[in-house]
């Protein structure tokens, strides 16, 4: 049975309902009150109309005897004009009908009127001739009388000019809208660029093309852009801490796997004592890698959290190397206090010595010598032989990873990178000197908080 595939939501369309929903909901509320106003407008026009016409209905009032001749203002009205007109006393009962309303048989025009007059205008009234009528309410005084006088227009044709006015409205709003959907449309996408820049932006980072979002966003998202720089580059630097410590653990294991070789093939050595060295040395590896993986996940500054005594650990490195370098007879020395500790974890002060007395041993002509002091808080270790020693135009050099003083010899040029790593992690200097021995001095100060 096939499923049919649910269309994809979009944030666009989203956007379009409901802003053009709301402009519409807005465009037709006021439209609506905008025919509203109109009519009352009409119905206040009309009115002001038949104030003017005062004359004229004051002359069908005399006609009827309803106020006295002796009214001189009305001799300048000649024009005579019939109404559909009543008037009221104050509790709206009828007291007379114009002719032409008695006409049409509309003789309760203020009672109807009364039930609808706290409405709000216009006051349309459907009478019992199936007509509908706007009625207008005159309170006027004439000859110091005063009338409540009702005055009725046909609604037809107010209607149909009302109609018009709201099919021109409506058809304006309905221009409106279709301009303030295409600005939507515009603004949408227009707005939408710097998400669509970012997406192809973040493309290229997958692909390996950049190394991060460039600048230039809008405000809104700055917070976005600079949030997703910092979470690639802790990514990146995560991947690079992952890779280094491979590669550290590669290169340490290497130095101890010499071992183990170099202690199979002694054949000094009975059953017993190669099974204590070997395991020894497989003993120091698993420390390694334990010490590898947890600075692969929190750094080198995660595991400044205990010390370590220098002296045996230094006894430990030179029994290893002196098995690896066996053929070359080197003399090796010492000056370490037995009270003298790291500030450190085990791992990092292997690392850090392990790394210059393997370098020592292995370009050594046949002395070695390794110190450690304390003076006025600061910690300092010496690793000096009697080599080639360090051309001066590469002693900077050297501490980057992939860069080897000596190219004579397999390696990787990682054991000083590692090296300069570690000791700026503790906030300590390396530096590469000349040794008295005339080879080369690797000093390192680290201060004791």
């Amino acid at each position: 049975m096939r499923i049919a595939m649910r269309p994809k939501k979009r944030l666009l369309t989203r956007m379009f309902l409901t802003s053009l929903s709301i402009i519409a909901l807005v465009g037709f509320g006021l439209a609506w009150m905008v025919n509203i106003l109109h009519a009352q407008n009409s119905y206040n026009e009309e009115t002001a109309k038949l104030i003017a016409e005062i004359p004229q209905v004051a002359a069908e009032l005399r006609e009827h005897d309803l106020i006295p001749d002796t009214s001189a203002w009305l001799e300048e009205n000649n024009t005579q004009q019939s109404y559909v007109m009543a008037s009221c006393d104050d509790q709206f009962k009828q007291i007379w009908t114009s002719a032409l309303a008695v006409d049409r048989g509309l003789f309760d025009i203020c009672e109807r009127f009364n039930s609808i007059r706290d409405d709000i205008p216009p006051y349309f009234l459907s009478m019992n001739d199936q007509r509908g009528y706007f009625a207008y309410l005159l309170s006027v005084d004439i000859a110091s009388i005063h009338y409540n006088l009702l005055v009725l227009k046909d609604a037809e044709k107010i209607q149909q000019e009302s109609s018009k006015f709201a099919k021109r409205t409506y058809l304006r709003l309905a221009l409106v809208l279709a301009l303030a959907l295409l600005l939507l449309v515009s603004a949408a996408y227009w707005g939408m660029q710097p998400l669509g820049r970012m997406r192809n932006e973040l493309k290229a980072i997958i692909q390996g093309r950049n190394q991060s979002l460039s600048k230039g966003y809008p405000v809104e998202l700055e917070g976005i852009t600079q949030a997703l720089n910092e979470l690639i580059r802790q990514s990146g630097e995560q991947q690079q801490r992952y890779q280094n410590a491979m590669n550290d653990l590669a290169h340490s294991l290497k130095t101890r796997l010499a071992a183990v070789h170099a202690i199979t093939d002694d054949q000094n050595l009975n059953r017993k004592e190669m099974a204590e060295k070997v395991m020894e040395q497989v003993s120091q590896m698993d420390h390694l890698v334990k010490y590898q993986l947890k600075r692969a996940m929190l750094g080198r500054k995660g595991l400044k959290k205990e010390t370590t005594m220098i002296e045996p650990l230094i006894n430990q490195l030179s029994q290893m190397l002196f098995k690896v370098y066996r053929d070359k007879n080197v003399a090796f020395t010492a000056n370490v206090s037995p009270e003298l500790a790291f500030p450190g974890e085990q791992g990092d002060l292997m690392e850090l010595v392990g790394n210059l007395m393997e370098n020592a041993f292995r370009l050594c002509i046949s002395t070695v010598l390794v110190t450690a002091t304390k003076y006025k808080n600061i910690l300092e270790i010496i690793v000096e032989d009697d080599g080639p020693g360090v051309d001066e135009s590469l002693r900077e050099k050297i501490t980057q990873r992939g860069v080897r003083a000596d190219t004579r010899s397999s390696g990787q040029g990682i054991g000083l990178a590692v090296c300069q790593e570690i000791v700026d992690s503790y906030g300590g200097t390396l530096t590469i000197e000349q040794s008295e021995l005339e080879g080369a001095l690797f000093r390192i100060t680290i201060p004791l908080l």
